[in-house]
């Protein structure tokens, strides 16, 4: 049973989350039912691309056990600021872009955070209602992969979500998990955007002739099979993998890649949203 101080302390909570969200025009969760598919790539490109087109653009990294998003983007071991409200100051990444990620609160990246359930809603509920989002255009929630405690809590403290890309790979085993994914967001009421293959194939670098390292049209298959949209396929690419260690923004970089092309026009649907 909860004491008066804890029962206030969230009403407080609840109170601030509630504004908080009322200055969001739209949330997109990015999720996965399976990790290595490229989800945290996916969800930090959306969220370049969308502040490079002047939409004031928050990302939130809700992969507590291994957050990703700081390294991705250039922060890894910055940490978040608190004025002395207790009021938590988001990442600025660049122009129109803030960002939130477990990692700013690690002494190190290779701590390991051993929380169970309660601990981890709880301090999801902190970073929607506590941190100084302001008036964004679009919030995109990085999810981890599964359907378990953090994507539930997400879709429990955002009610309104507006809606959610599904990451799958190619192969068998991927696409039984991306249908996880759709029965989770149909369960919840949650709109599905459609499923997005990615590493769907490469170029030889030798030869240019199509090499189907994980399959391809998976990803297409599935959508039409549960009768979601196919956001479209992103091939392998050797500078996807460059740029996401040395934190750099592939999307900006490479405007005219396959991987640009497709996440451009998932912004655009986002935009009808």
């Amino acid at each position: 049973m909860q004491s008066p101080e804890q029962l206030k302390r969230q009403e407080e909570l609840n109170r601030k989350l509630k504004e908080n969200l009322g200055r969001i025009r739209k949330k997109l969760l990015v999720l996965s039912n399976k990790g290595g598919v490229g989800k945290s790539f996916v969800a930090t490109s959306l969220a370049l691309i969308a502040a490079r087109r002047g939409l004031q653009t928050g990302l939130l990294d809700a992969d507590i056990h291994g957050p990703s998003v700081a390294h991705m983007l250039g922060f890894a071991g910055m940490p978040l600021g608190v004025t002395e409200d207790n009021v938590i100051e988001p990442i600025p990444v660049r122009e129109n872009l803030v960002a939130v990620s477990t990692a700013s609160l690690l002494k190190s990246q290779d701590d390991s955070v051993i929380w169970r359930g309660p601990l981890k809603m709880g301090l999801l509920k902190q970073f929607l209602a506590e941190v100084r989002w302001g008036e964004l255009d679009l919030l995109i929630v990085d999810s981890p992969p599964g359907t378990g405690d953090e994507p539930l809590s997400i879709a429990q403290l955002i009610p309104e979500m507006s809606g959610a890309v599904v990451v799958t790979s190619p192969q068998d085993i991927a696409l039984l998990d991306s249908r996880k994914c759709i029965s989770f967001l149909n369960q919840l009421k949650i709109p599905t955007l459609g499923i997005l293959e990615n590493l769907s194939g490469m170029l030889c670098p030798y030869c240019g002739k199509p090499i189907d390292v994980f399959k391809q049209g998976g990803g297409k298959q599935a959508a039409a099979d549960l009768g979601v949209p196919f956001l479209g396929a992103i091939p392998i690419d050797p500078e996807i993998v460059r740029a996401s260690d040395d934190g750099k923004p592939y999307v900006l970089e490479h405007p005219d890649s396959e991987a640009a092309k497709v996440l451009e026009a998932i912004i655009e649907e986002v935009g009808k949203l």
